[in-house]
């Protein structure tokens, strides 16, 4: 069995809950198995609380201070890192994604690089149930993270997306009208393509979630996926050629740049017709 990896309480919050949550499991004498069957969750997510790659959900964390017996610890440590504007997994793909030079993304909403500011804040509005936080600090994060694709030289940048999000209605029709027309717009750039993945072509490895490939400026790779209240960057060789591989399974059966552009023009006319901005 590979010997546990290093942690670095120092490295952020999340790393310090991650080491005190790995130093109560081995003093209460569990596995991360045994752990997370008590809760119950994988025990691959406890590998993650505790190499501080995610933070648990309110109730897990509960859970956790309870059955390891930290005497609210766990808690006061998971509200201090709940607070951080941003959690430390995305600040580490941020800081991959500035400096990427050739982007891949696949994703079953919008991605961020793309959304609109309607769009944003009605995501980012939305997501308040899961987290605290002003909505109109992170939707203005959010479009200054867009400056990417005004760069001199911006990086290359291949969207997947998968065609339910041309028919999920975020913010109102109005608002779905502009961001695609938005996404028509982005599709012209020189170094960006837009292509959708068919209901009839859809890849069930890749259902329930989203994820980036991002080529650093060494030739190297890192992987990011993203689900509804956490994500996590991949750096392991392996895993990043995993989701590259899915990468090309998706673009072989996506739409070609061309089609896209077509069914998205057809959804934004059909279902998002021209109306008042105050139409639902």
């Amino acid at each position: 069995m590979p010997a546990p990896k290093e942690l670095d309480p120092s490295a952020s919050l999340a790393a310090l809950y991650g080491a005190k949550l790995r130093k109560l499991r081995i003093r209460a004498g569990l596995t991360q198995r045994q752990l997370g069957d008590k809760i119950p969750i994988a025990h691959s997510r406890i590998a993650q609380f505790e190499l501080g790659n995610e933070v648990p959900p309110e109730d897990v964390n509960g859970k956790l201070d309870v059955l390891l017996d930290a005497g609210g610890d766990l808690t006061d440590l998971w509200g201090h890192v709940r607070r951080t504007p941003f959690p430390d997994w995305v600040q580490k793909f941020m800081a991959c994604e500035a400096k990427a030079i050739m982007m891949r993304k696949f994703s079953q909403i919008i991605p961020g690089l793309a959304q609109t500011e309607a769009y944003a804040r009605a995501v980012l509005g939305a997501g308040q149930i899961y987290d605290d936080g002003d909505t109109e600090d992170k939707v203005a994060a959010r479009l200054r993270r867009q400056a990417i694709l005004r760069r001199d030289a911006p990086p290359w940048m291949w969207f997947i997306l998968d065609e339910v999000v041309l028919h999920w209605i975020v913010g109102g029709r109005h608002v779905m009208r502009e961001q695609l027309a938005h996404l028509l717009h982005l599709g012209q750039l020189p170094r960006v393509h837009v292509q959708v993945l068919p209901f009839g072509s859809v890849d069930p490895a890749a259902m329930g979630g989203s994820f980036s490939l991002l080529t650093l400026p060494d030739g190297g790779e890192v992987a990011y996926e993203e689900g509804i209240v956490y994500g996590r960057l991949i750096e392991e060789t392996d895993e990043v050629l995993r989701r590259a591989v899915l990468y090309d399974r998706l673009q072989a059966n996506a739409l070609s740049p061309i089609e896209s552009a077509e069914l998205i023009r057809t959804a934004m006319e059909e279902r998002y017709p021209c109306m008042s901005p105050k139409s639902p």
